[in-house]
Formats: structure tokens, C-alpha cells, sequence
């Protein structure tokens, strides 16, 4: 029989313990909140009254956990006796540090972690799009590939354990950033009286930046800023209409407010008549 333990019933983990018993998995389940369980248990898994239970049921367990905060929390639960020989796919956010931490202290007890960060929401999940960042010993990844692509596609980094949470950290890092800009301009856009939906379509065709990042990489590894593109200057002038239109309209500026004085602290560095490529080097430096 194949199966599998979940510990963390949030949308993800909800998402990825169906995906399981979708995939005819034997799957045992546990929350702190117990009632999380009760529609998986409905269709076919098994409620772990305790950690332990949960930990010792199966070799192979998942965390879906919010931090690794929460994740020594719930460990702190079992006997370290529980750990021993089971292998912990670790889908939890964190830093790279953190998860290298963790690889050292299951090894302490016995377990082998696997780091991952997943690259799609929760019903993404057991689609065929799907793809999930993995770091640790590949032979363990290679030994549970087939449960591991129940839930995504894997995207292997290599040996150091920290990898994975370290792309999932940078992807991040744009997506809130990315989205923050979609909100504040979809906030002025309401202001001054556009739905969201009527402003959908040039929120796409604004949100598409492939070209630019197409356009940017080689250029930053070269190490080449010419301003023949884009100008640092022409940021300013331009995030100040940005600031200015949003105040004006009642918004709160803070958002661009923050981006314009990075923006300044490239001119400031000299690279006001470069590309705002430069930033990256600013950015590095503070």
C-alpha cells in the first residue's frame, strides 16, 4: 500500500493530502486543530490523535507547516525516538539558513529532510503546471519521486539543503513585491472611480514583464547598466508623478514613496544615468 503522513492542514496541506488520497494513497493526517482533519478523514485518511502517531505511521511524511518556528513547535510534541528513519519532505517557508539548521537536527535523531519550496497556490496542486524547488540528497528525492510527483512536477537545485528555500525566498521576494504595485494601483484606480475588473486587461498587459526580464538578466550578469533604455533619473521624475497622482487621489504613497527613495539612492550612488539595473548593486550595498 502506498502511503503517506501530513502534518499541517492549511490550504496547502489540505490540497496536497487530497491529492494523495486522490492518487490512492493510505494517508494519515494531523492538525493542531483537529477539526481540520474532518473532511479528509471523511473521504478515506487517518486522524493521528498524536505527532507521535503521525510521525510513526509512514516513512515518508510532509510538513506543510506556516515557518520553521512552527515546525520545531509540532516536532517538540514527540519523543526524538519518533523521528528515527523517517525521511521529512519540509515544505515549509523559511530561510535558507533555517533549513539547513533543521537537516542537522533530524539527522541528530535519525531523519533525513528533504527542503522544498512549491511554485503554485494550493489548487495547483496535483496539476500537471505544477512544479516544486527541491535541495538535499538527491538519492532520497530519486527513492520517493514518484510520491513526491503526485503533488508537482520536481525541480532539483542540488545537495545543499538551504537551495530550495533560497529560491523560493528570491521568487517571493517579487511576487508580494509585484503584487503590493498591482493593489496600490488598483487602489488609486478605485479612487478615482475604475473597477477592477474594467482595469483587468491593462493590468495584465502592464504586469507582463518578460520582455524586461529577458532583457535585464544578461545585461546584469555582464554587469552592463547603460542607461540606453532606461534611465535611474527617469525612475525619479516618473515615481513622482506616481506619488503625486496617488496622493492627490487619497491613497496612501507609502508604497511608492519607499521605491522612489531607492530610486534616489541610485542617483545619489552616481547612477543616475544608468538603467535602473544598477539598483541591483545599490541595493547589495545597503
Amino acid at each position: 500500500m502506498k502511503s503517506v503522513t501530513v502534518i499541517g492542514l492549511g490550504p496547502m496541506g489540505q490540497a496536497m493530502a487530497g491529492a494523495y488520497l486522490d492518487g490512492g494513497y493510505e494517508v494519515t493526517v494531523w492538525n493542531r486543530t483537529p477539526a481540520r482533519a474532518d473532511g479528509l478523514v471523511a473521504r478515506g485518511a487517518r486522524r493521528a490523535e498524536t505527532v507521535e502517531t503521525a510521525l510513526t505511521a509512514n516513512e515518508l511524511v510532509v510538513l506543510s507547516l506556516i515557518d520553521y518556528d512552527a515546525m520545531d513547535a509540532v516536532l517538540a510534541r514527540a519523543p526524538g525516538s519518533a523521528l528515527a528513519g523517517r525521511t521529512l519532505v519540509n515544505l515549509t517557508s523559511d530561510t535558507p539558513d533555517r533549513a539547513r539548521q533543521a537537516v542537522a537536527w533530524l539527522a541528530g535523531r535519525g531523519a533525513v529532510q528533504i527542503s522544498g519550496g512549491v511554485q503554485v497556490p494550493p489548487p495547483g496542486i496535483g496539476t500537471p503546471e505544477a512544479m516544486t524547488y527541491y535541495s538535499g540528497q538527491k538519492d532520497v528525492i530519486e527513492r520517493h519521486r514518484t510520491a513526491l510527483e503526485v503533488l508537482t512536477g520536481i525541480e532539483y537545485l542540488g545537495e545543499d539543503p538551504g537551495l530550495a528555500a533560497l529560491y523560493y525566498q528570491i521568487g517571493i521576494d517579487m511576487f508580494w513585491t509585484a503584487l503590493a504595485g498591482y493593489l496600490h494601483g488598483q487602489a488609486v484606480a478605485e479612487a478615482n472611480g475604475i473597477s477592477a475588473r474594467d482595469f483587468l486587461p491593462h493590468a495584465v498587459r502592464t504586469m507582463d514583464l518578460r520582455y524586461f526580464l529577458e532583457f535585464y538578466a544578461p545585461r546584469i550578469t555582464a554587469g552592463d547598466h547603460a542607461g540606453d533604455v532606461d534611465r535611474i533619473s527617469m525612475g525619479v521624475a516618473s515615481l513622482e508623478h506616481v506619488l503625486r497622482t496617488a496622493q492627490a487621489s487619497g491613497v496612501d504613497g507609502s508604497l511608492p514613496a519607499a521605491v522612489l527613495e531607492i530610486f534616489r539612492q541610485g542617483v545619489t550612488a552616481g547612477h543616475g544615468q544608468d538603467s535602473l539595473t544598477s539598483l541591483v548593486g545599490v541595493l547589495r550595498r545597503r
